[in-house]
């Protein structure tokens, strides 16, 4: 059990505890609600036409917002990704291979040659193509 020095020390504004955290949560909440009643009182409010319009950095858009883009952008994404992955992971090794030795380099071949071998299933599947395929019948 708590003792009464400790419950007041607790909430005793003058030693950082939970107090301390409650009352900047609440001048927080306060004066963000402030500031969004302000806003909604103060401001203008005339919809129309131009204030509904999507804003495209001042180009009027024009045409559906759904577009298709083809695979192979989601693939140079894909790509991006794994390949930035392994670099912050060699570049980290790189940084403490002195500490980590032997076992060290022999887990990062065996993770770059995983990778080496994802690409050649990649390659191999096609998945590097970028240009037209010709369809086979």
């Amino acid at each position: 059990m708590q003792s009464a020095a400790a419950v007041s020390s607790v909430l005793s504004p003058w030693h950082p505890g939970i107090f301390s955290l409650v009352l900047y949560a609440l001048v927080v909440l306060v004066v963000i609600g402030a500031m969004i009643f302000l806003s909604a009182w103060l401001g203008e409010k005339r919809p129309g036409v131009e204030k509904q319009r999507a804003y495209e950095s001042g180009v009027i858009p024009t045409g559906a917002a759904r577009l298709h883009n083809p695979v192979p952008f989601y693939m140079v994404a894909i790509f991006f990704l794994l390949f930035d992955v392994e670099g912050a992971f060699i570049f980290s090794w790189a940084v403490a291979s002195r500490e980590l030795g032997w076992a060290g380099w022999l887990q990062m071949t065996f993770f770059i040659l995983i990778l080496l071998y994802g690409l050649v299933y990649i390659w191999k599947k096609g998945g590097l193509e970028w240009g037209p395929t010709s369809r086979r019948k």
